[in-house]
C-alpha cells in the first residue's frame, strides 16, 4: 500500500449530533501524526463538484458542541453510479488524498464499500447516525443525543396527555429499526413502543389494547418508529378510530427535531474516541472498516459486516415496558 500523505473527511447521509466533534477528531488525530488534512463538503457530492479544502486545526475550532455538521451532506444520486465514483476518484487524488474517513450511517458505508474495492482505496468508515442500526458497534454517534432529545419532548407530551385523559401515539424516526422508540419508551415512561423489527410476528396495536393498558391510568403514551411495517403514528390513530373509537386519539410526530441540538456528553467522548481511532487505523494499514464500540473497547468491524448484518434489537426490552406500565 501506498504511503498515506494526506486525508480526506466527510460525512453523508442523515446528519447526526456529535459529527462534529467526530470532524475534529479526525482532523486533529490526523495533523498530530503529520498527516495533512482536506474537508469535503456536501459528502460524497463533493467529491463529484470538487468542493474540497484544506483543513487546519483552527478550522475545527470551537464545534466540539455543535450539532450538525461543518462540513454539510447531501445526497449524491451519481455517486451510485460507476461514471460518478470515477469522477470522484479523479478529483480526490488531483487533490492529493491517498485515504478516507467516512461518517455517516448504513448508506454512506454502502458507498464506502463500492469505492474502496473498486480503486483499492483505503477507507475508514464511522457510524453516525442517530438510528444506532449498524452492526458491530454498541452504539452510533448521535443516538445518545436523539434518545434524550425524544425523552424531553415525551415528558412535554405527558403534561397535556394526563390533563385532556388522551393516548397519545409519539413518532419517531428509525424506518428499519426501533432502537430509538424502544428505549426512548423506556426512559419517559411510556406504556409501550411499537417497532418494525416484530411487526410482521404480532398486531402490536390490538396486542397492546388487548391486554387493557389503560386499566390504572388516565392517559397512555405509546412511541412508535416511523417505519411502514409499523404503519406509522398517524396510521395506528386511523386504526383506533376505527376500531376503538372509545379512546380519544392524538398524534405527535417528532422529525427533525431529534437530529438537532448540542451532542451529549456520551456523543462527544464517543465521537472523539471514535475520531482518533479512524487515524490509528490507517496508521495500523486497515481498510475498508468501520470503528466499533463493544463494551466500551474500540473494534475495526469490515463494511461487509457492519452494512449487511442486521442489529438484533434487545426483546428483553418489551417486556420491561409491559411491566413498567401496569
Amino acid at each position: 500500500m501506498a504511503e498515506i500523505k494526506c486525508i480526506g473527511i466527510l460525512t453523508s447521509g442523515g446528519d447526526a449530533p456529535g459529527m462534529n466533534a467526530a470532524i475534529r477528531a479526525v482532523t486533529r488525530t490526523a495533523i498530530y501524526n503529520g498527516f495533512e488534512v482536506k474537508g469535503i463538503m456536501r459528502g460524497y457530492k463533493g467529491l463529484i463538484t470538487n468542493e474540497i479544502i484544506p483543513f487546519k486545526t483552527q478550522n475545527v475550532s470551537n464545534i466540539i458542541q455543535q450539532g450538525g455538521t461543518i462540513l454539510k451532506t447531501a445526497r449524491c444520486m451519481e455517486f451510485m453510479t460507476p461514471e460518478g465514483r470515477k469522477l470522484a476518484y479523479e478529483n480526490m487524488t488531483a487533490q492529493g488524498i491517498d485515504a478516507l474517513v467516512v461518517i455517516g450511517g448504513d448508506g454512506s458505508l454502502s458507498g464506502a464499500r463500492i469505492f474502496a474495492s473498486e480503486y483499492n482505496f483505503p477507507i475508514v468508515g464511522m457510524p453516525g447516525t442517530i438510528d444506532n442500526d449498524l452492526f458491530g458497534t454498541d452504539t452510533t454517534i448521535g443516538y445518545d443525543t436523539a434518545l434524550n432529545t425524544i425523552m424531553e419532548a415525551v415528558d412535554k407530551i405527558r403534561d397535556t396527555a394526563s390533563s385532556h385523559e388522551r393516548l397519545f401515539f409519539i413518532e419517531v424516526m428509525g424506518r428499519e429499526a426501533g432502537f430509538l422508540a424502544l428505549n426512548g419508551a423506556i426512559a419517559s415512561g411510556a406504556e409501550a413502543a411499537i417497532i418494525p423489527e416484530i411487526a410482521t410476528e404480532v398486531d402490536q396495536l390490538s396486542e397492546l389494547i388487548g391486554n387493557g393498558f389503560r386499566k390504572s391510568k388516565n392517559s397512555s403514551i405509546v412511541l412508535v418508529a416511523e417505519s411502514e411495517l409499523t404503519g406509522g403514528a398517524t396510521g395506528l390513530a386511523e386504526r383506533v378510530k376505527n376500531e376503538f373509537p372509545q379512546y380519544d386519539v392524538r398524534v405527535t410526530i417528532l422529525g427533525h427535531i431529534q437530529r438537532g441540538g448540542s451532542p451529549s456528553a456520551s456523543d462527544r467522548i464517543l465521537a472523539s474516541r471514535m475520531g482518533e481511532a479512524s487515524i490509528n487505523a490507517l496508521l495500523e494499514g486497515q481498510r475498508n472498516v468501520m470503528i466499533g464500540i463493544q463494551n466500551d473497547e474500540l473494534v475495526y468491524i469490515p463494511f461487509s459486516k457492519a452494512i449487511k448484518n442486521q442489529k438484533p434489537i434487545n426483546r428483553d426490552l418489551l417486556n420491561t415496558i409491559k411491566i413498567l406500565s401496569i
